[in-house]
């Protein structure tokens, strides 16, 4: 403890305690402005160093041969493991989803193109960040006649999306005919 009493002793003797208080509120200040925009005043990366030229020599390129035409594929038989159906011409995203097996896709696609129409009609303003629920409560405020059907919907999107439910062709059916129903019920039938 004596050492340090020395040591403040000394420093005193050298600097004015005015002026030392001074010194330490201009390094606190020049510390905390460097704090402050620090990302500012350090380089983002370290600067190269120059890159010599390449000595680069001609290559000869080889020609593609050019790809014969063939056939055109066949569909697969029903029945087979690489079969598909194919949704009927003029399908929508969400048909063509399904034919392909995609099912949990398919109900997400069916479930916003259900919200557009709702849109359109003037009974939501979907906000970004809007849950499935809460659209689900301003729809069913503004027309009571879409509530059972949209709330079913949502809850069987929910439970595929956020419960990990796996979607199959049941579930796909159910959101068609829900949303469908839901189409019914504003008068405008898609």
């Amino acid at each position: 403890m004596r050492g340090y009493d020395d040591l403040v002793g000394r420093v005193f003797t050298i600097v004015s305690p005015p002026l030392l208080l001074l010194l330490l509120l201009a390094a606190t200040a020049l510390t905390a402005a460097l704090w402050y925009w620090y990302p500012a005043w350090i380089p983002r990366r370290r600067p190269r160093l120059p890159r010599l030229p390449r000595l680069t020599l001609p290559r000869w390129r080889r020609r593609k041969p050019k790809r014969a035409t063939s056939a055109p594929a066949r569909p697969a038989a029903p029945g087979t493991p690489g079969a598909t159906a194919a949704p009927a011409p003029g399908g929508t995203l969400a048909d063509r989803l399904a034919a392909e097996g995609r099912y949990a896709e398919a109900i997400r696609e069916r479930l916003r193109d259900t919200v557009a129409d709702l849109t359109r009609a003037g009974l939501i303003d979907p906000d970004p960040g809007t849950t499935a629920a809460e659209l689900t409560t301003a729809a069913g405020t503004g027309h009571p006649a879409v509530g059972p059907a949209l709330t079913g919907a949502t809850d069987l999107f929910s439970d595929i999306w956020y419960g990990h439910r796996p979607a199959g062709p049941p579930e796909d059916d159910r959101m068609r005919h829900l949303t469908t129903e839901v189409r019914d019920r504003l008068g405008g039938g898609r």
